[in-house]
């Protein structure tokens, strides 16, 4: 077995197992989001709904702009806008169910690098990070040069680049119109 006792020779062995641990578990995250989500045909027939909703939303829109608004075309506009508000709505309550078993992989993989790297600096940052960014890279840490970085803060910028790149390569990217989520922001017309 001589790869472990190279990796373990390297100077950034520790950051290059962060970060390759974190590319793998974006990877199964994926993978798991598309067993549960994105190869069902209610999830397919949603985002095609959304997306057609988007588009006849954007159309609408750019026609009121050109022609004088009436009565009538608000109406169609804010009966699409409601149609594409409960469709992004429910793409994400259907979205939900895989997040609880991402989450649960995130959190085994976090405890198990948390206990491999405990107390230990796994990177150096090329700057002196300000009050709350060095609170989070510092996180664990014992001594006081400000440069050192936590495993936690690797992995957590790792896993949020990393992860929503790979789902936009996939094309698991959310539709154009979906982009509201659970809460979305109140209509200011309603006010």
């Amino acid at each position: 077995m001589a790869t472990p006792s190279f990796l373990s020779s390297l100077k950034y062995s520790d950051s290059l197992t962060v970060v390759g641990i974190s590319i793998c578990t974006a990877i199964i995250c994926e993978a798991i989001s598309w067993v549960l989500i994105y190869r069902t045909n209610s999830y397919k027939s949603l985002r095609s709904s959304i997306d057609k909703a988007a588009k006849k939303l954007e159309t609408m829109k750019t026609e009121s702009t050109a022609k004088i608004t009436k009565k009538s075309k608000t109406k169609k506009i804010d009966r699409v806008e409601t149609s594409l508000k409960e469709s992004s709505r429910d793409l994400s309550l259907f979205k939900f169910k895989s997040g609880a078993v991402v989450a649960l992989v995130l959190f085994v993989v976090f405890g198990l690098l948390n206990s491999l790297f405990e107390g230990k600096a796994v990177a150096k940052l090329p700057f002196k990070p300000f009050g709350l960014v060095m609170k989070m890279s510092h996180r664990g840490l014992q001594g006081d040069d400000p440069t050192d970085c936590s495993m936690a803060f690797l992995y957590f910028l790792c896993s949020i680049s990393i992860r929503t790149n790979l789902q936009k390569f996939l094309g698991f990217s959310p539709p154009r119109g979906a982009s509201s989520g659970l809460f979305p922001m109140p209509d200011p017309k309603t006010n």
